[in-house]
């Protein structure tokens, strides 16, 4: 059965109401939870950009759920040190905590002033790191030169079971990739025969069996006009594919670009729709194509609303289905 989880968005909601945000989902019956990690928001609009890693330790504390998050290893996190903070949360929260890695974007990794590298050398970069952190966190001793450069690196704390590193994708070419390594792979919801695409290049890759996870935006308010509106304020910049989206390195420039999306090109990147009946019937059809994990991610910046809504009339029907 599909477990169906919170997505807690930092670009959009300062850290400390999200954290009562993603306590108010625990109470609304939401299962699991997960987090971006960004430097920077797509827009001014949505105006915040809190530490991710910071934030997990006081999530996990203050909840009973598992967490995941979406990160990026070899530009603005070393890996040995990104392998230590995984470690820590780890440790602390066993069978709780996992990461997804990718090959990041720009947005957030251009303010090292280090050259933004090419998507080939990207993922090369990621393939290096992805296995100095496993390494690290086997307990081994590492030195490593390569697209990143590891000097004698030991992890002294350790968890006693190794969390799940996963490997974002978003076209079939990455998901095929991703199966070579990854313990499981994350998505973000695009038109069902691309994420059968998606799903299908994972499993072919070699990551059949391993659980696959996707991330859905949605947008609830009290009339499809307002979710519609909702969903193109807060969420046009973030719907710009690869490459542009991930080669832009300022929210302002996003914002140009998402100037020319119109409010209707916004499906099927958000679900917008103020009927509760047609959440629950796109959440299901989403999950019946073979997800684990569905993580639902409000475009809005006040959640109490939605949660609400999902608490007493979306949750219950989904596992009813």
């Amino acid at each position: 059965m599909t477990r169906f989880g919170f997505h807690a968005s930092h670009e959009q909601i300062a850290p400390g109401p999200l954290l009562d945000d993603v306590r108010a989902a625990e109470r609304a019956g939401f299962t699991a939870a997960m987090c971006s990690d960004h430097f920077a928001p797509w827009s001014a609009a949505q105006g915040e950009s809190g530490y991710a890693w910071s934030w997990l330790g006081a999530a996990l504390a203050t909840t009973q759920l598992p967490f995941g998050v979406v990160t990026a290893p070899g530009q603005r996190y070393h890996p040995a040190v990104h392998a230590q903070a995984v470690a820590t949360l780890a440790s602390m929260f066993p069978g709780r905590f996992w990461a997804a890695l990718g090959s990041g974007q720009a947005l957030n990794e251009h303010v090292t002033g280090d050259p933004w590298p090419r998507k080939a050398d990207r993922e090369a970069r990621l393939r290096e790191c992805v296995d100095v952190m496993r390494a690290l966190l086997a307990g081994e001793e590492v030195t490593h030169d390569g697209r990143v450069t590891v000097d004698r690196a030991r992890l002294w704390s350790l968890p006693e079971v190794p969390p799940p590193l996963l490997g974002a994708a978003v076209t079939p070419a990455t998901a095929g990739w991703v199966g070579q390594w990854a313990d499981g792979i994350i998505t973000v919801n695009q038109p069902l025969d691309v994420l059968r695409e998606v799903l299908d290049a994972f499993r072919g890759g070699g990551g059949d069996g391993k659980p696959a996870v996707l991330q859905v935006h949605v947008s609830w308010a009290p009339t499809d006009d307002a979710a519609r509106r909702l969903a193109h304020e807060q969420w046009a910049p973030a719907i710009l594919g690869s490459p542009v989206g991930w080669l832009l390195d300022l929210p302002q420039e996003l914002e140009e670009i998402a100037a020319y999306i119109d409010p209707d090109d916004m499906h099927p990147h958000v679900l917008a729709s103020s009927d509760p009946g047609q959440h629950v019937d796109w959440l299901a059809e989403l999950a019946d194509l073979g997800f684990d994990e569905v993580y639902v991610h409000h475009v809005g910046q006040q959640q109490a609303p939605f949660l609400d809504l999902y608490g007493s009339d979306v949750l219950p029907a989904l596992e009813a289905v």
